[in-house]
């Protein structure tokens, strides 16, 4: 599988391959409440050494885990790998087209996070796409970073 169309099934290595590749990690829906989903996996990323930018317009100026928030993806002024989103599905198409516009190579959805338009929309423009899953869990589901 090479596209997130397909039944949300992906194969590990399309997975592994992101989790592998990606180095700088935008989190829209970034959360400075430590029993967030989108704080602990921040948290997690951060850990795992990935650069994580907090992105939440209602957080922006302050910080969450040491890291300065930014109200939106355009307001990242380095590169960006991966948007990993904690937003309603139906709040997806516009992160995608902030994604698309920051040229980000990945867009993951969380956890009960479809918008199967919008993942169209991204790879059309060249992006991979991950939906209904967390980097957190697929990180320790394919044990990652331990040899």
């Amino acid at each position: 599988m090479t596209g997130a169309l397909n039944e949300l099934k992906y194969d590990d290595d399309f997975i592994r391959d992101i989790l592998e590749e990606v180095n700088v990690v935008a989190v829209v829906g970034a959360s400075s409440n430590p029993e967030r989903p989108s704080h602990q996996v921040m948290k997690y990323l951060l850990h795992k050494g990935y650069r994580v930018i907090p992105v939440n317009p209602n957080e922006a100026g302050r910080s969450i885990l040491g890291e300065p928030v930014v109200a939106s993806l355009q307001d990242i002024t380095e590169p960006i790998d991966m948007v990993d989103v904690f937003r309603r599905s139906e709040a997806v198409a516009e992160v995608v087209d902030e994604a698309i516009a920051a040229n980000a190579r990945v867009v993951w959805m969380q956890l009960g996070v479809v918008n199967k338009g919008a993942a169209s929309r991204a790879e059309e423009e060249g992006l991979r796409v991950i939906m209904d899953r967390c980097p957190k869990i697929e990180y320790e589901r394919l044990r990652l970073g331990i040899y």
